[in-house]
């Protein structure tokens, strides 16, 4: 691992009845340059066009894609994650988003944070991510 992980954990064994699978920690020490995204939406970068209609698995799809490729711009990789900020629109998301997040997220172990809010900047958007990375010095 590229930073410090303090009590990394997996969902599935804190609340296992939401049979989610994501690897968090309680704290991340990391030395670096830091990396700030912008919160992701299931909207292509390059196009600007909306992914996935309403459906929170497409958008989620999308959104970590952008994650990736953004830190790959910078020059980072998923891994060096160390903070990640989770919006839906809806609580009733929280399964399907959290599912296919821990998908691109396997064995990073950042902190996260997870806010319902009543709307995002498009009607048609349910969730956004904001990421924080660290690429080590």
């Amino acid at each position: 691992m590229a930073h410090k992980r303090i009590r990394p954990f997996n969902t599935r064994d804190t609340y296992p009845e939401q049979k989610l699978s994501n690897d968090l920690a309680q704290a991340v020490v990391a030395r670096g340059t830091m990396v700030f995204l912008r919160g992701q939406v299931g909207q292509n970068l390059d196009t600007a066009e909306s992914v996935g209609g309403h459906d929170p698995v497409a958008q989620t799809h999308q959104t970590m894609q952008n994650i990736k490729m953004l830190l790959e711009e910078c020059g980072s990789q998923m891994d060096h994650i160390c903070r990640i900020v989770v919006y839906l629109t809806d609580v009733r998301y929280r399964d399907a988003v959290y599912q296919t997040m821990g998908e691109y997220m396997k064995g990073v172990h950042a902190v996260s944070t997870g806010i319902v809010v009543p709307a995002l900047a498009r009607p048609e958007w349910v969730v956004e991510v904001e990421a924080t990375a660290v690429i080590p010095d």
